[in-house]
């Protein structure tokens, strides 16, 4: 097996378990048995085919093989893989060493059944470029290895010159192809890897956006809800005192009933904010009904006069838009009733065909100046709660001029 780039080796030498390129690493050392198992049928056949020949010098033919055989189980089966880069290169050394010998003892050509594993181990030993110059050389020094072992005719020289060009080329093609493959294969796993530890990180990031976003709408939920009912209840708490001092038990017990309304809305809305439901006015009611009923209740706790009125046919729309229309109209009354002294305000709904859906909130109030920058995590949060469906929110008043505040929402 090639050795990866030394950059990329630097960077990941030990890949991590349950990686790709563990389990690809894994799956090389699960082939050594194999490797073993057909060397040594490569060395068993040629030595049986050696004895049954009886040929010339098949004692030093022997000894060659069982060098070649000592060296494979000294260094040879430490070095595949690369995994110990200076015993696959001494296994490689000796190994060709003593095939060019055997070669050039072994007029027949017995030895060649060795050739079937050596050229596969050098490969998977050394890296791409020191095995392409094994190679190179080994087929070189079996060619010469030929031409020593006696006198040769002009067609025998062709013959042999021929065969080694043939060795070397299906040699190195095949090596460099299989080398190709390999790489191919880890640098797929380094990337599955890398892949995987994006995702990772991005998850890891989402999760803390997806924590971020519902810390941003929880704050919301309460501004809008919570915030503006304890706001309701502390403005009838101070009227009730003005009347009980005044002496009118009327106005009184009125008050403490809009004062147990309020509180028993915000307990619902405490819980629906915990379980991450639809709001409490919307809950088994149109939103139409939603907004009537926050009309007639900021109109009975501040003694302002307000009406609803509803444009075209009323349709269902994505609950998610009928949320900021509602929330939008909480936000614009809480406004109305702190801060505009106003006598009047109107909500309007709008359905007009073929646009998007409109809420519109305006008062007769003592109105601001809607040029100037302003701050306030109401109307902030306003605007971003109807950016996320895809509508608009804005803001139009003059001093002395009352104020209009618009919401749109896709159908």
């Amino acid at each position: 097996m090639s050795a990866p780039d030394p950059a990329a080796a630097q960077q990941d030498c030990a890949p991590l378990p349950g990686t790709s390129s563990h389990q690809l690493d894994e799956m090389w050392r699960r082939q050594l048995v194999w490797w073993h198992v057909l060397f040594a049928v490569l060395v068993v056949t040629t030595v049986v085919v050696m004895l049954a020949e009886d040929k010339p010098h098949l004692g030093w033919q022997l000894a060659c093989v069982g060098g070649i055989a000592a060296a494979y189980a000294v260094w040879g089966r430490r070095g595949l893989g690369e995994q110990q880069s200076r015993a696959a290169l001494t296994y490689v050394t000796v190994a060709w060493v003593l095939m060019v010998a055997l070669m050039a003892l072994d007029g027949s050509g017995t030895a060649w059944i060795l050739t079937f594993g050596l050229f596969p181990q050098t490969w998977a030993s050394l890296p791409r470029n020191r095995a392409a110059t094994a190679v190179v050389l080994a087929v070189v020094g079996i060619g010469l290895a030929r031409l020593w072992q006696g006198p040769r005719t002009g067609d025998e020289l062709v013959g042999i010159a021929i065969s080694t060009a043939i060795m070397l080329v299906l040699s190195l093609t095949l090596g460099l192809f299989i080398d190709r493959i390999i790489r191919e294969a880890d640098t797929r796993a380094r990337t599955i890897d890398e892949l995987r530890r994006t995702q990772d990180e991005l998850a890891a990031v989402e999760r803390a956006q997806g924590v971020a976003a519902e810390r941003e709408r929880i704050s919301r939920e309460i501004h809008d809800t919570l915030a503006q009912g304890f706001t309701s209840v502390v403005t009838l708490t101070r009227a009730t005192q003005s009347a009980l001092e005044r002496g009118d038990l009327d106005v009184v017990r009125q008050r403490l009933r809009v004062i147990e309304q309020t509180a028993a809305e915000n307990l619902a809305e405490a819980r629906l904010i915990v379980a991450e439901t639809t709001p409490g006015h919307l809950q088994s009611r149109t939103l139409a009904e939603a907004l009537q009923r926050l009309v007639d209740a900021v109109a009975d706790g501040s003694g302002m006069t307000g009406r609803l009125v509803v444009d075209g046919v009323p349709e269902v729309l994505p609950a998610n838009s009928e949320v900021v229309l509602l929330r939008s109209a909480q936000e614009s009354l809480a406004n109305v009733r702190r801060h505009s002294r106003a006598g009047s305000f109107e909500v309007r709904l709008r359905y007009a065909e073929g646009e998007p859906v409109s809420l519109e909130v305006t008062d007769d109030g003592v109105g601001f100046d809607s040029g100037q920058d302003r701050s306030g995590y109401g109307l902030d949060g306003a605007t971003a709660r109807a950016a996320e469906v895809g509508g608009r929110f804005e803001v139009d008043s003059t001093p002395g001029g009352g104020s209009r505040v618009r919401v749109e929402v896709p159908r």
